[in-house]
């Protein structure tokens, strides 16, 4: 699962992407968005990995779409490339595990699109976050999607249109990111959230994200009813009982996927 663009290892049940493009500060070309789409789906059907994290190798997170890409296409071959570039956010979307995004320096236009998309983010006090393409006469509106369910449509929209950097404090404030930790406890701390879902229930956890994000479109009342028919499906799982049972043992629980 390793390529020039992207680099996979694995710890115990969790999955780490390294984007590894850093002398171009892990911009998106063709063949790193395609790869980075794969690992995704490869760590989701790798039974020993439960939560996934993404990283980015040297300074930066990344800093969106490699200029040169936008060159010399047709409307068609344009779309093909977007639709590429956005592929992952449906990719973590769709996959049971939950993502953590681990971020330092730049998260710019696609790049901040990918950390608004993952299911959770710890960045470094240095981090700084933006949908910059405006800037350069093109416009963030892929990473506007999970920037909206967010921050909701007034905050994307400046965002968006004045292409303007927040710090990771503000970044933290509208909600865009779980921690703000200090750079040198950065993996340690993204490490210590991965662990602590992974010795979560399985089954637990991969319903708990399924619902949060199938409940979002739905009105009210049909989003309690969904998520009573998922919660009651949890239940039934020999792993629910088995974590209810060890709690009341005062013992650690034994997952067996089941």
């Amino acid at each position: 699962m390793t390529s020039d663009n992207v680099v996979v290892e694995k710890r115990v049940h969790i999955g780490i992407i390294t984007l590894n493009r850093p002398e171009a500060m892990n911009t998106f070309t063709v063949p790193f968005a395609r790869q980075l789409n794969n690992v995704l789906l490869e760590l989701e059907k790798d039974d020993q990995v439960r939560v996934v994290v993404i990283k980015g190798a040297g300074k930066h997170f990344s800093t969106g779409i490699s200029l040169p890409e936008f060159e010399n296409k047709s409307h068609h071959q344009y779309r093909q490339l977007i639709r590429l570039m956005d592929e992952h956010n449906h990719t973590i979307a769709g996959m049971e595990k939950p993502v953590i995004a681990s971020v330092k320096g730049y998260a710019l236009a696609n790049g901040a699109g990918l950390v608004f998309a993952c299911d959770l983010a710890i960045a470094a006090e240095s981090a700084k976050f933006g949908t910059t393409a405006i800037n350069v006469g093109l416009i963030c509106l892929g990473p506007a999607v999970p920037l909206a369910r967010s921050v909701g449509r007034k905050k994307t929209l400046e965002m968006v249109l004045t292409g303007d950097i927040i710090p990771a404090s503000e970044a933290q404030r509208l909600g865009l990111i779980n921690r703000v930790v200090p750079e040198d406890q950065l993996e340690e701390a993204t490490m210590e959230m991965a662990e602590k879902i992974a010795a979560k229930n399985p089954f637990a956890v991969r319903t708990g994200k399924a619902g949060i994000y199938g409940m979002q479109d739905l009105p009210y009342h049909k989003a309690l009813d969904y998520m009573g028919e998922l919660f009651a499906a949890l239940c039934s799982t020999e792993d629910a009982r088995e974590g209810v049972r060890a709690f009341q043992e005062k013992r650690d629980p034994v997952w067996k996927g089941k």
